[in-house]
């Protein structure tokens, strides 16, 4: 069986800003393009591996909010995430937990005001 999830879009107000924080806190180099009209950010996707990628959208279909899915982000290092992040102003949603065997979750919203997660699997 595959992973169900194969894509997901993270609203934004302004792509520019949402581009600089994502690549800031994450190190990811996004893609922009233009999708049906509807301005967009592809984070990088490896063909083949497990898990999902995705997109940071702009129109006026996509409205950012703590509401909705919360997608969670793998990071090798939480602490070193969290650092980056409220550095660009992010705020703690909910801080550092420890989850046992599951490794460390936590959740920020991010510059456009989305709820997003972030998982570290324990070393």
């Amino acid at each position: 069986m595959s992973n169900p999830v194969v894509h997901f879009e993270i609203p934004v107000t302004d792509l520019d800003r949402a581009i600089a924080f994502y690549e800031g806190v994450f190190g990811y180099q996004l893609s922009r393009q233009n999708v049906d009209g509807y301005d967009m950010a592809f984070f990088p996707r490896a063909d083949g591996a497990a898990g999902a990628s995705g997109a940071l959208a702009k129109g006026d279909v996509y409205r950012p909010s703590h509401d909705g899915p919360v997608i969670y982000f793998d990071v090798p290092d939480i602490d070193a995430v969290l650092e980056r992040a409220t550095a660009r102003g992010s705020k703690m949603l909910y801080p550092k937990k420890d989850i046992g065997a599951g490794g460390f979750v936590a959740e920020i919203e991010d510059s456009e005001g989305n709820r997003i997660a972030l998982s570290q699997v324990k070393p």
